[in-house]
């Protein structure tokens, strides 16, 4: 029997390229995907998505279950802005928080086999050294964190009380083709591609020496399938990608060197976390996780893609929630 699977944020990078991948190697399933277009593009959609327009915060979500007998859900819409979200704070509760507890309320009322939630590295805060393992203590240190960790806990009191099936993953820093490059806040990577492809220089906050484990997104995909259905995943979190740790300095060395041009501007630091290396075992171990594809190889595909997009308006916020403390580089409109 055919079985259909309700992606969210289907435009953007994990859900485009979900989708892509679930059409052309499972045929006895269906995708249907909802996006509200804000942060993703309706050209990344696969033309065999069933696809609903639809913002989850304000639409009525409901007739998408009532059209469709969804099995699995994979929720990845999200405003993921970490640095951003101390100014943002409504919007990122509404886009985040709310959103989810609506997607939640449907799985629940509609027998949903399983709920995979991607989360976010940023409910660890400061970690143990910088260290991130799935047992350790939630300890976010920005709404964008506190947000998702208030997600997570939903969804396990959701399992608690109603036996929803969930599996959450905490994807770290991923990046290749399909992602958002417009965005002025966040998706580091992409935004040093925007800046390359209009002849100006990347930028850094800080020192540069804050370390990050980036993740191609083609090694995380077959694991993010795994997750709708492995057994062993069951009412787990798993950390997913992240292999080497690189310096952002490092990142920003390896694209200037594929892309043959560069510079960077050194901005003022801002509130964020210093080092972010996440364990990957259970990854593997539940998930089949494999590291294939290494900064430079997939900085290098993304690359290519970038050069082939067409121009796009940058997308900034017109008027933050608070102006108090904004940073000086997201005062201007540029």
């Amino acid at each position: 029997m055919n079985k259909n699977i309700l992606i969210t944020g289907v435009a953007g990078l994990l859900g485009s390229r979900l989708a892509d991948w679930i059409i052309e190697n499972k045929p006895g399933y269906t995708v249907i995907g909802v996006d509200d277009l804000s942060g993703g593009y309706k050209e990344n959609i696969h033309p065999d998505v069933k696809f609903w327009e639809m913002d989850l915060v304000n639409h009525p979500i409901e007739n998408i279950f009532k059209s469709h007998k969804i099995d699995y859900v994979y929720h990845f819409a999200a405003y993921a802005a970490e640095g951003l979200s101390p100014f943002i704070r409504s919007y990122n509760y509404d886009n985040n928080l709310k959103a989810t507890a609506r997607i939640v309320n449907e799985c629940i009322k509609n027998d949903v086999k399983r709920l995979v939630f991607t989360s976010t590295m940023a409910v660890y805060g400061h970690g143990e050294g910088g260290i991130f393992h799935e047992d350790m203590r939630r300890n976010p240190i920005d709404p964008y964190g506190i947000a998702k960790m208030a997600c997570e806990m939903d969804i396990e009191i959701a399992n608690e009380q109603h036996g929803l099936d969930y599996t959450i993953i905490r994807p770290h820093n991923v990046y290749g083709s399909k992602q958002n490059i417009w965005d002025k806040y966040r998706n580091v990577l992409g935004i040093w591609m925007y800046y390359l492809l209009n002849d100006e220089p990347i930028t850094v906050f800080g020192d540069g020496e804050q370390t990050r484990a980036f993740s191609y997104i083609d090694d995380s995909i077959e694991p993010l399938w795994n997750a709708h259905f492995e057994p062993k995943a069951s009412k787990e979190i798993i950390n997913l990608g992240g292999v080497h740790e690189y310096s952002i300095n490092e990142c920003a060395n390896v694209l200037q060197e594929i892309v043959g041009k560069g510079g960077v501007e050194y901005l003022e630091g801002r509130h964020e976390v210093k080092h972010a290396i996440p364990t990957f075992q259970k990854s593997i171990d539940i998930l089949g996780f494999e590291h294939k594809t290494d900064l430079k190889e997939g900085l290098t595909k993304m690359w290519e893609w970038a050069k082939k997009q067409p121009m796009r308006d940058r997308f900034v916020w017109d008027k933050y929630e608070i102006d108090k403390g904004i940073y000086s580089f997201w005062k201007t409109k540029n």
